[in-house]
């Protein structure tokens, strides 16, 4: 089999990657009047994403996974857009005036964030319903793969990392900082590495033993998406900015350096 069917789709999950984290940066960072025309994009994107997982949901081929990958990248920028322009966050909107600590703080935590996971788990079971019983389950291995990482990494940071990575929060979500913690590691990042590494692994072996192009292709983004998910885990401990990737999605950003408050 050729290794083309492996390299493109790994260099373009990268490519990807990259690419739809600084323009939901930089969309992110223009006035908020073109928040409503932004997620009205956005929707239109997911609700044609969802068009194409259905349509590519029986196609077992290469084409097939490239467009369910694509087409799950698309609703998970919709689930990125809505909670950074404030339309889908949770019911807290701002720490409790004094702070708490313990299980509460915990708590106020989960609530800040608590439509936008209800959101996540939504669009993932819709996929699931759409995908579960045909061949092409690309699409929803995606939108898994992420929600597990993301879940991670935001676990992580509650616990505590080096970087916070609080320059890509826009000014209305500054308060979800005051609920992360700075610190150099946490117990629980050895156990988060050791599972992305896994799942990079093994979906890397699935991709470089597949013996049909659907197997190839599809394998072979998932296993990228898994290696960049662990790439972005490092970023939040290594002593280098977390915004090295990204700063030229950020140059619209007003002002100076934000004043941001953190535990720690």
């Amino acid at each position: 089999m050729s290794w083309s069917l492996q390299i493109a789709p790994a260099l373009a999950a990268v490519f990807l990657w990259w690419g739809l984290t600084g323009l939901i940066a930089w969309l992110i960072g223009k006035p908020t009047q073109t928040y409503r025309r932004l997620m009205l994009g956005a929707s239109a994107v997911a609700a044609l994403s969802l068009i194409v997982i259905n349509h590519v949901a029986p196609s077992a081929t290469s084409t097939g996974a490239w467009l369910g990958f694509v087409a799950a990248l698309g609703l998970w920028s919709w689930i990125e857009t809505s909670f950074l322009t404030g339309w889908i966050t949770g019911p807290r909107k701002a720490l409790r005036p004094g702070g708490v600590m313990g299980w509460r703080h915990a708590f106020d935590a989960i609530a800040a964030i608590l439509w936008h996971e209800l959101a996540i788990i939504i669009t993932v079971g819709i996929v699931a319903l759409i995908s579960i019983a045909a061949p092409n389950k690309i699409a929803l291995y995606t939108l898994l793969l992420l929600w597990v990482m993301r879940s991670s990494a935001k676990l992580n940071l509650f616990l505590g990392v080096r970087n916070l990575g609080e320059v890509f929060l826009p000014k209305h979500l500054a308060h979800l900082v005051g609920y992360l913690r700075q610190r150099t590691m946490n117990l629980l990042f050895p156990f988060s590495i050791a599972l992305a590494s896994v799942i990079s692994w093994q979906l890397g072996d699935r991709a470089l033993s597949a013996e049909l192009p659907f197997e190839a292709v599809g394998y072979s983004l998932l296993a990228m998406l898994a290696a960049l998910a662990l790439f972005e885990h490092w970023l939040m401990v290594l002593p280098i900015p977390a915004d090295l990737l990204w700063r030229w999605s950020l140059a619209n950003r007003r002002g100076t350096k934000h004043e941001w408050s953190s535990n720690r």
